[in-house]
């Protein structure tokens, strides 16, 4: 890296302002000197804005996963911050449905699951006991979780930020990190400012927060983005997730509990279900689609799932109509497995001051900060 870059001095750099991010910044901003660089304009502009802004119980994945001990435990830490910090939310409670009972027995087996993984409060529900919580609602069955919930995404970014910005963390917003090796007592984190000008971080640590990008910026530091001594596999997979918004106001208020069917059996998605926004506003998704490597990431909703979210939707409103649906966002999620494999776990490799954040799909809204505490840890910043 040229030595003419101006330098300047911290104690951890961070690359990414998602929501993972802003938290690891806001958690080390009181314990040291912290720079966060951020391609973007401003925060959460990939992942953190665009998805269901669902608050997770910790149920669909094994109880040793990172996945699931840190959605359980980042349940609790964000409705605590959200009621510390003023966050719009809602603790909606979160119906799984049996569309027939063909599939209760899954149904039992994933309330079990959930009830091993720590998530609170789960209880079986016979039609009749989900009728009178949901009386539009039809199926053969269903298990109910009460810390299910809702979260204003970009509020609770906003939140992290200030926090940040409060106790002297640098934010760096259209400032891309462009190179990273180890230098002496750490590293050097190169960066482009939105003029071009170029500049330099010495740090003594770094942690790769950069979501979508984190397989990119990891392999800066000279690591095989497929796995090799160095490293495990970081290689991301994109799987796009559509949206529709249900925009027919009379059904759009017959339910008041976010709805999930039971998960894909592939696990790449939880799959197409009822989502609730703070506004009231009713949006059907996502789906899961995956992308040929190097497609680009474009997120506009071309109309082409109509009739299949339409199929899917019938599930929750059977009396849905084409025209009761507008095309809504597109989000993608970032992910480690691959195409027809099994389901992959976050990945939080620590190497020598460097922190990557691998893989880090949902539940990683709901995980912000258990994340973030676990780099904490993991620098020895607790």
């Amino acid at each position: 890296m040229a030595s003419q870059r101006s330098t300047l001095d911290v104690d951890v750099a961070v690359v990414g302002a998602g929501v993972v991010g802003l938290a690891v910044a806001a958690i080390l901003a009181p314990r040291c000197r912290v720079a966060l660089l951020e391609r973007h304009h401003t925060y959460g502009l990939e992942n953190s804005s665009h998805n269901s802004g669902v608050i997770h119980a910790g149920l669909y994945f094994p109880a040793d996963w990172l996945k699931t001990r840190l959605c359980v435990e980042g349940n609790r830490l964000l409705y605590q911050w959200a009621e510390a910090h003023g966050v719009r939310h809602r603790r909606l409670g979160k119906l799984v449905i049996a569309r027939s009972e063909d599939e209760l027995p899954a149904l039992e087996a994933l309330m079990r699951q959930g009830r091993e993984n720590g998530a609170p409060g789960l209880e079986m529900l016979s039609p009749g006991e989900v009728a009178r919580l949901e009386p539009h609602l039809r199926c053969a069955g269903a298990f109910f979780s009460p810390s299910s919930g809702i979260v204003d995404q970009m509020g609770l970014m906003r939140s992290l930020l200030q926090e940040a910005q409060a106790h002297g963390a640098l934010i760096a917003f259209r400032h891309e990190a462009v190179g990273l090796e180890r230098a002496e007592g750490g590293f050097r984190v190169a960066y482009r400012g939105p003029d071009g000008e170029e500049g330099e971080l010495a740090t003594a640590a770094v942690v790769n927060a950069a979501g979508l990008q984190a397989d990119r910026v990891g392999a800066l530091l000279g690591y095989d983005p497929d796995g090799g001594p160095a490293n495990p596999p970081f290689r991301h997979r994109f799987n796009r997730g559509r949206y529709y918004d249900l925009v027919d106001r009379e059904k759009a208020s017959r339910l008041r509990h976010l709805v999930y069917p039971l998960p894909n059996s592939d696990r790449t998605g939880a799959g197409v279900h009822v989502g609730i926004d703070l506004d009231g506003n009713v949006h059907l998704g996502p789906d899961t689609e995956w992308l040929p490597d190097g497609a680009p990431l474009d997120f506009r909703n071309d109309d082409s799932a109509r009739e299949r979210f339409l199929q899917a939707g019938r599930a929750f409103y059977p009396d849905l109509r084409p025209e009761d649906l507008a095309p809504g966002q597109v989000g993608y999620r970032p992910k480690l497995q691959r195409p027809g494999g099994p389901p992959q776990d976050f990945l939080i490799w620590h190497d020598r001051g460097y922190v990557h954040l691998g893989g880090i799909e949902s539940p990683g809204l709901t995980s912000c900060l258990a994340i973030a505490r676990h780099v904490a840890g993991l620098l020895g910043r607790a």
